[in-house]
């Protein structure tokens, strides 16, 4: 298997549940700041010419949430719950987090860390202000559930877990209104625990990696 990455926001969560899952791997760096992802090796392999992407055998696969899925169910693994009710649940997470949480966590990442990076000029401060409302609107949701609960989906950790946790590997950075959800932050703090995901890129840390 050969696991195309990047140092940034959506790849992180890819990488992570593979070296969690030690799986036999072959991590390749995209190099995006030169536009390896828009050359015609690239685009034969993922039209999107997007990171991440997962080739196993014949199957070329994108998009890091189908990534992980796929990666725990190769590995047996109960990170893709082998429960349908629980698979409910967690793709309720994942599309949550799409639709709220990463989507304007991501926002933030991109405004103080993505466009300082590619000299973009200063951030967007309406952007902004109306990301973090949103984020702070979605941060409650998710820290009224964790106040009932070890990890999103119960007692076990889980791909949701990897997936709603990924803005969450730029805090600091991406300046994530993060105050006041103690329950988040317990479960930021059991993540962390986590080297895979404190540390889910092959050859550096994952702290303040944006390139």
């Amino acid at each position: 298997m050969k696991l195309y990455y990047a140092q940034t926001f959506n790849p992180r969560k890819a990488c992570a549940v593979a070296k969690y899952l030690e799986l036999p791997i072959d991590f390749v760096r995209v190099d995006l700041a030169h536009g390896e992802h828009r050359q015609p090796p690239y685009l034969a392999l993922n039209p999107n010419g997007k990171v991440p992407l997962l080739v196993d055998g014949a199957l070329r696969l994108w998009e890091a949430d189908a990534i992980m899925v796929h990666l725990a169910t190769r590995a047996g693994s109960e990170l893709w719950p082998s429960d349908p009710a629980l698979q409910v649940e967690a793709l309720r997470w994942l599309s949550w987090n799409q639709a709220h949480f990463s989507r304007h966590g991501g926002t933030l990442y991109f405004e103080h860390l993505i466009k300082p990076l590619l000299g973009l000029g200063e951030a967007d401060a309406a952007a902004v202000a109306e990301a973090e409302k949103f984020f702070r609107s979605f941060a409650a949701v998710l820290d009224t559930h964790l106040a009932g609960h070890e990890w999103l989906l119960g007692g076990r950790l889980g791909v949701a877990d990897f997936a709603v946790s990924t803005p969450l590997g730029w805090a600091k950075e991406a300046r994530l209104p993060l105050d006041g959800f103690e329950h988040v932050a317990r479960w930021h703090r059991q993540l962390q625990a986590l080297p895979a995901w404190r540390e889910p890129f092959p050859d550096v840390a994952a702290t303040g990696a944006v390139a």
